[in-house]
């Protein structure tokens, strides 16, 4: 497999040539290696149309195969492919699999126990909190987050499982020696440190429109199921709810406002049936049969530590609510609501979650 690995690369990086071809030439013509300094006739020969022949001998003259081996180990890049072991079950067992894929990090065997976080870049406050209640839960029971590093749900996803210590796979649509967007290679860098990134496409590959859409039958051949937590009526975390389908994979969404355009995606999968609605993250781990790996979950009550504090949490829930509201309810003087909120943020209890609003923070033991 070593000594293939250069001509698997080569072919992946050439247009067109999927894993059936790749198979196809393999096996007639006893290796790649021969089917990489084939003829145009004997392409043709092995049962390739002319045109894909045609496609193979032209990219491949502009291929150095040395040079990609190098690259990879310059930005410690692996190439997995379709016949190793170490290749994703998961992702196998999807069907219409890439037949190299491309990790930085380590990918490990407990992350079949994986759930593809998905969402709208353009997230509200309502899909932020959502997702860092639903992925701190999810994380901490060793379920394995994967997304796909985008901005707004896919980035809160990934940080989120981080900040609690937990693994999350990032699946890029690109080469992994270009992080799109580029504000998060940050991000990418602590992902690979603790998780990994994943991508079908050689380095080099620069971030297509074409690829996103590609991209996210990876996320959700990676995965147990697909969460949706908010989306449009159009958009990637919906084509990746449609791939979850068509693999045969669970489909869960969290409902939202019914007057947002960022729900209306999300909300109609669970009209439609195409979702099971999920209100917190057990709905999850009981539709997957999943056991829990850690100690079940026992929530802190939060304790105020003098009268102001006592009244302020009585105006806090799970919900949003702003400064403003919570000095019309009290009665209390804005400053001091602002510095007792600072205070309570301090020790855990409350949590700002923009514009001034807040909410309670059950903390999880």
């Amino acid at each position: 497999m070593k000594k293939d690995l250069q001509y698997w690369v080569g072919f992946s990086k050439i247009p067109g040539i999927g894993r059936a071809k790749i198979a196809l030439l393999k096996d007639r013509f006893k290796g790649l290696e021969y089917a990489w300094k084939a003829s145009l006739l004997e392409l043709t020969q092995a049962g390739l149309d002319p045109k894909h022949a045609e496609i193979i001998v032209h990219h491949r003259s502009k291929i150095n195969l040395d040079q990609e081996i190098d690259l990879l180990e310059k930005f410690h890049v692996d190439a997995i492919t379709y016949e190793s072991a170490q290749y994703p079950k998961l992702l196998k067992e999807a069907g219409d699999c890439p037949p190299v894929i491309y990790i930085r990090g380590q990918l490990k065997p407990g992350d079949e126990c994986s759930l593809a976080v998905v969402g709208t870049r353009r997230s509200t406050a309502y899909g932020r909190q959502v997702t860092e209640d639903l992925v701190t839960d999810l994380a901490r029971n060793n379920i394995v987050i994967v997304s796909g590093l985008a901005k707004g749900i896919d980035s809160i996803a990934h940080r989120t499982a981080l900040d609690v210590s937990g693994r999350t796979i990032a699946v890029f649509a690109c080469g992994l020696d270009i992080v799109y967007p580029p504000e998060n290679i940050k991000l990418a860098r602590e992902i690979s440190e603790k998780g990994a990134l994943v991508s079908e496409y050689p380095l080099g590959t620069k971030p297509k429109a074409d690829n996103f859409p590609r991209r996210n039958r990876i996320l959700s051949g990676l995965s147990l199921g697909v969460l949706v937590i908010e989306s449009g009526e159009k958009g990637g975390a919906l084509i990746t709810a449609k791939s979850a389908i068509d693999q045969n994979r669970e489909v869960f969404a969290v409902p939202g406002n019914i007057y947002s355009l960022m729900s209306k995606g999300s909300n109609k999968l669970i009209q439609e049936g195409e979702a099971k609605l999920v209100r917190n993250f057990m709905d999850v781990i009981e539709e997957l049969n999943l056991n829990l790996i850690s100690q079940q979950l026992e929530m802190k009550e939060t304790v105020a530590e003098n009268e102001i504090e006592s009244i302020i949490i009585k105006c806090l829930k799970e919900e949003p609510i702003h400064v403003d509201e919570i000095c019309r309810q009290t009665g209390l003087e804005t400053s001091n609501v602002i510095s007792n909120l600072a205070l309570m943020e301090l020790k855990g209890s409350a949590r700002p979650i923009g514009n001034m609003c807040y909410i309670l923070n059950n903390k999880i033991k």
